[in-house]
């Protein structure tokens, strides 16, 4: 199967590089308890009459998953710039679908400075559910990323492929806990001796924790007390479509 892996532009990305589908993106934010703020808002998929991300992402395939990638950091940037996001912007990016590192990473920049939204605010989320046959390959996209000053992330970690190796291999700037792990924390001790040692690792290689997927108090008030101070959930916020959440701390 031939695929497209030629270098596109902010225009062919914006008008959708060539896909059969179109697509828009909602935003949820990420919140610092700490100072209570938002510290950065996740771009999600969705359709353009707020149909779920699985309505889109089950039209991606080895064939457009390379314009779909690009396509999606094109989308969020541009619609954060024109909603006058002053927070980071996180972008989920697909692994298996770099062709290139600096190939691939010319769009995003282009974007960063066409639409005015720093490319010091952008932090570029590999999920580790998503299973990486060539690990050489994943470590020269980051290794890249880092040099043109882009954030990076492990998104779902503890519930993927590659757990602590990953990690071993290459030290993001942040990691995002997985909901699996974060789900009745306060009630479940295991859940919080195993966070407690990824916080404790964290801490010594200088890596941010984001807990996501928080749903009650109860879980929010069990992190805070680990620690955990950047989270993300219902709890707080549900993804806006087309727009930027606000917080809820009561």
């Amino acid at each position: 199967m031939k695929v497209n892996y030629k270098p596109m532009n902010c225009s062919e990305c914006l008008n959708g590089a060539g896909l059969d589908f179109d697509f828009t993106m909602a935003y949820q934010p990420i919140f610092n308890t700490q100072n209570k703020t938002i510290f950065a808002h996740e771009a999600l998929v969705r359709g353009k009459e707020n149909q779920s991300a699985y309505s889109i992402l089950s039209k991606v395939n080895d064939e457009n998953r390379y314009r779909f990638d690009q396509a999606c950091r094109v989308r969020a940037i541009e619609l954060a710039s024109r909603l006058n996001m002053n927070s980071l912007l996180s972008i989920n990016f697909l692994p298996n679908a770099i062709y290139n590192p600096e190939t691939c990473i010319r769009t995003t920049v282009e974007a960063s400075h066409k639409y005015n939204f720093g490319i010091d605010k952008i932090i570029l989320e590999v999920t580790e559910g998503e299973k990486v046959e060539d690990h050489a390959h994943l470590l020269s996209i980051i290794k890249e990323y880092k040099r043109q000053g882009i954030k990076t992330a492990i998104d779902d970690f503890g519930a993927g492929y590659s757990g602590l190796n990953l990690l071993s291999e290459f030290q993001p700037d942040f990691i995002k806990i997985d909901m699996a792990l974060v789900r009745g924390i306060d009630k479940d001790r295991i859940r919080r001796s195993i966070i407690k040692g990824i916080m404790l690792v964290c801490q010594e290689i200088e890596i941010q924790v984001i807990a996501e997927g928080i749903e009650t108090i109860e879980e929010y008030k069990t992190l805070e007390d680990l620690g955990i101070h950047l989270i993300q959930g219902y709890y707080f916020c549900k993804p806006v479509f087309e727009g930027l959440g606000n917080y809820n701390f009561s």
